[in-house]
């Protein structure tokens, strides 16, 4: 279930699909997925596919969590400090936290906050702060970021969001309801003027408000 075979598959998948970043696919290759899972679903970690996390959360699907990230890679002049909107198991923050300086992970779900805190920790992984939070709002206190990621569908992009980012900072995001689309977001210069662009169709979890324990 967890040999290097198992997880080079997936990679291939993932490559096959056409991911090319080197970085994302070594870094998703090294990654165990399985423990980001409960015991009951870990044989099923290294398919390419999103499964449940409770709390009517998922965990992303390798593909998207790859193209996210190599979208943020590709378009970012540096990444400093990166934002995460919806930290959920925690794996997408542990593939961000291997590849820029500074993680900022927002969480609704206090348990899966818990949870993900402590996968992080088992990890060694320092380069990360959590905060339990209504993800709308990102985290202004620590920001401008040089990129944001968000792993829930708001039917619109949060003005919220926009305004955290550094002058040409990328945020990629899922946007709509029962049909979304994933979009690139950058920010041109230090100006209020941002070019949009749509990569891919997406399915994701929807951006609810408040937070939940």
């Amino acid at each position: 279930m967890t040999s290097q075979r198992t997880r080079q598959r997936l990679v291939q998948r993932l490559s096959d699909q056409g991911v090319t970043d080197l970085q994302v696919l070594d870094v998703i290759a090294d990654t165990p997925r399985h423990i980001f899972l409960d015991e009951a679903l870990s044989h099923r970690a290294y398919e390419d596919t999103a499964l449940p996390i409770g709390y009517g959360q998922t965990l992303s699907q390798p593909y998207i969590v790859a193209r996210m990230t190599e979208v943020l890679l590709g378009a970012a002049g540096k990444l400093d400090k990166v934002l995460e909107i919806g930290t959920g198991s925690g794996y997408q923050t542990t593939i961000l936290a291997q590849l820029v300086k500074q993680v900022y992970s927002v969480e609704r779900i206090k348990p899966l906050q818990d949870k993900a805190r402590e996968r992080l920790r088992k990890l060694g992984l320092r380069n990360v702060e959590l905060k339990y939070a209504d993800g709308n709002f990102g985290w202004p206190d620590r920001g401008p970021y040089d990129g944001i990621i968000s792993c829930a569908a708001p039917r619109e992009v949060p003005q919220e969001l926009l305004n955290q980012l550094a002058p040409n900072g990328v945020l990629v995001i899922p946007v709509g309801g029962d049909t979304q689309e994933l979009r690139m977001v950058i920010r041109d210069g230090d100006s209020d003027e941002f070019i949009s662009r749509v990569l891919e169709g997406a399915k994701f979890v929807p951006m609810l408000s408040g937070t939940a324990r």
